[in-house]
């Protein structure tokens, strides 16, 4: 599993050129076994490298047009003598910025330029200098990056150790894994799958498919996007329009490469001197607002691609795309036999997580979608959750996906400060709401839960682990509160619903809450309530009041309910909302003042942390709701004759 963790963000962006892809050499001190773009430190192509001038111009072209953004990767960048300038002034006219390096050439001066905030993301190729040294062929490499690796540690830089599987060092994977988090607190993996030779060399092609993992290594290290959420932003299948292979992609990307001759396209894996256009001879604008768009006609799916990747059943699951077709067989079109593999395996994982990983629930007419990194068996949750599961999911879906890992968040910007009391704390980043929770022993966050703009679909992430792994089970409470109250009363406002601090039960058919400040006696009504037959339990605590066209309805929830025989998972139209008062009579005397009703009402909502937006849809509800739904003052003893009253007044209504 991945132990480094982006909180991700999706926005409609016009088209800028925003983040900047430079290879400033494909020279490299390694000649790894996998390596598809290295030349030999010594090449003559030496000597067409943009110089730092040529790089400083065009960073500040970008920068014109918007670029704030940039990635510094090779070869080996740290190779060229002017790399302290360059990436120096590089970093300091971006906002952010990431870098790929072997380490093996970091000095003390280059580890003090890397204490600046970004990616530094250093490559590890095997646990022990026997393998390590093997995959690189450079004796003496991974004593260097070792060394790097200390460097970076002794000038507090953080840095990404980046791990890179294939054939001859998987055997180390785990060892791998255990050094990477020695090293440093953030670790990924770099490629589960290989590319062939940029240059099409037949000898290296055969060279990197020796080292291709079998596909199924390449799902369990790359596994599928799964949920909604990743898939509006990740698709393994390049986008096409009409066969014009790149036209969909060319308007959706903000990105742009640069290789280390001053030639620019619109993506790293374009090795099709056609399709690059050279910064020498012209500018950086040019290309990005002229040449670039021009390239959506140019390349066009023919027979083959129609015949195969085109029409594929499978293309949804697949990772192909035009440029790895070219990269394979010199032909955009072709399709890749060993990704048509990869997809089959992508299928398997994706119906083995639908059956394992994935259960619905429905509550209040909406369905809700949990989804685990670790298996769903019926431990998983409180045995009151059964009473909501659903196999009919509809289209009405809160998507909550969790994962059993924290991130690590000392390099992350989690954005401005909404709300903090205690052991909660929100946040705002884009169109994101990031929450962290911490135990009252401890600031540091214990649970974090990132939910998109209408909390609608959310990431928890936690540690929250009650058996072994070997069983596999996290365990949901019913007072799970992102499962219940902050997802769901965030989506019920724009509903037309609210929960409810509130007993309820039906009688005749019709809903009645019980409403009341804490003591007021909402369990002691509703249990002599139910000594009767003809009365059905809602929720004990929380109930949730939705509006619809024809009026409204009251629903039972799971909240706070951990015995089974006190709620059924039904729903009734509204027929009362009763505010208690305990008494030495029974009374039941209708309220008129829809202000006074309204002002009883608030206090009793069950509240998400607030939003401003949040408070306008539910004073709206509210104010509704007082005067729409019948409240009555309840007042009554423990004799239990209230409740005879109650049967006659809503069988006869």
């Amino acid at each position: 599993m991945q132990n480094y963790t982006k909180f991700k963000e999706i926005d409609i962006i016009p088209r800028l050129p925003l983040r900047g892809n430079l290879d400033i050499t494909y020279r490299c001190n390694n000649n790894c076994l996998h390596c598809w773009l290295r030349v030999p430190p010594g090449s003559p192509e030496k000597q067409n490298e943009l110089s730092t001038d040529e790089i400083k111009t065009i960073v500040d072209e970008a920068r014109k047009l918007g670029c704030r953004e940039w990635v510094i990767s090779g070869g080996e960048p740290m190779l060229r003598p002017d790399f302290p300038e360059i990436f120096d002034y590089i970093t300091k006219k971006s906002s952010s910025y990431s870098i790929n390096t072997n380490g093996t050439l970091i000095t003390p001066e280059i580890a003090e330029l890397m204490k600046r905030k970004g990616r530094k993301m250093v490559a590890l190729y095997g646990a022990t200098a026997e393998v390590h040294d093997h995959v690189t062929r450079n004796p003496g490499s991974f004593q260097a990056t070792m060394k790097g690796f200390k460097l970076l540690q002794e000038a507090e830089a953080d840095f990404i150790v980046q791990l890179v599987p294939m054939k001859d060092n998987y055997q180390q994977y785990k060892e791998m894994v255990n050094l990477a988090k020695s090293l440093s607190p953030h670790w990924r993996v770099g490629a589960a799958w290989l590319f062939l030779s940029a240059k099409g060399d037949p000898r290296k092609n055969e060279e990197i498919k020796l080292q291709r993992l079998d596909p199924r290594e390449v799902v369990e290290l790359d596994k599928p996007q799964i949920s909604d959420e990743e898939s509006e932003q990740e698709d393994y299948s390049c986008p096409s329009a009409e066969d014009r292979l790149f036209a969909s992609c060319i308007d959706h990307r903000r990105d742009f490469h640069i290789d280390p001759y001053g030639h620019m396209s619109f993506c790293s894996f374009i090795k099709d001197p056609s399709l690059r256009y050279d910064l020498r001879k012209g500018s950086f604008q040019e290309c990005w607002e002229t040449f670039i768009p021009s390239l959506k006609d140019k390349v066009k799916g023919d027979q083959e691609y129609r015949n195969n990747c085109g029409s594929c059943d499978l293309r949804s699951e697949c990772r192909w795309c035009p440029v790895y077709g070219y990269l394979e067989h010199r032909r955009f079109s072709a399709p890749v036999e060993y990704l048509c593999e990869v997809a089959r395996e992508n299928k398997k994982f994706r119906d083995d997580w639908e059956r394992n990983h994935c259960c619905y629930f429905k509550c209040a007419d909406t369905t809700i979608k949990i989804e685990s990194d670790l298996p769903i068996t019926e431990d998983t949750f409180s045995p009151t959750f059964s009473l909501f599961q659903t196999d009919e999911p509809d289209n009405d879906i809160i998507n909550i996906r969790h994962h059993f890992e924290m991130p690590h968040l000392d390099d992350q910007d989690l954005g401005a400060l909404v709300y903090k009391r205690k052991s909660w704390e929100l946040r705002r980043k884009g169109s994101s709401w990031i929450y962290l929770i911490s135990s009252k022993d401890s600031e540091e966050a214990e649970k974090i839960a990132v939910f998109n703009r209408d909390h609608t679909k959310v990431r928890i992430y936690s540690n929250e682990i009650t058996k072994t792994e070997e069983e596999v089970i996290s365990y949901f409470d019913t007072d799970d509160l992102f499962l219940s109250q902050i997802s769901l009363a965030h989506v019920l406002a724009d509903k037309g619903g609210f929960f409810l601090h509130s007993s309820g039960v039906v009688i005749g058919g019709k809903g009645i809450l019980f409403v009341g400040h804490s003591g007021a006696g909402k369990s002691t009504i509703r249990n002599m309530a139910l000594l009767s037959e003809k009365i059905t339990p809602l929720c004990n605590d929380r109930n949730i009041v939705r509006k619809w066209p024809d009026g409204y309805r009251v629903y039972g929830t799971w909240v706070y309910t951990e015995n089974l025989h006190e709620i059924q998972a039904v729903s009734a139209p509204l027929g009362a909302i009763m505010f208690l008062e305990q008494a030495k009579e029974n009374l039941i005397i209708p309220l008129e003042n829809r202000l006074e009703i309204a002002k009883k009402l608030l206090p009793c909502v069950i509240r998400p942390v607030e939003s401003t937006e949040w408070w306008d849809k539910t004073l709206n509800i509210i104010g509704e709701a007082a005067q729409e739904i019948p409240c009555y003052r309840l007042k009554f003893d423990l004799t239990g004759e209230v409740i005879e009253q109650l049967e006659d007044l809503f069988h006869r209504s």
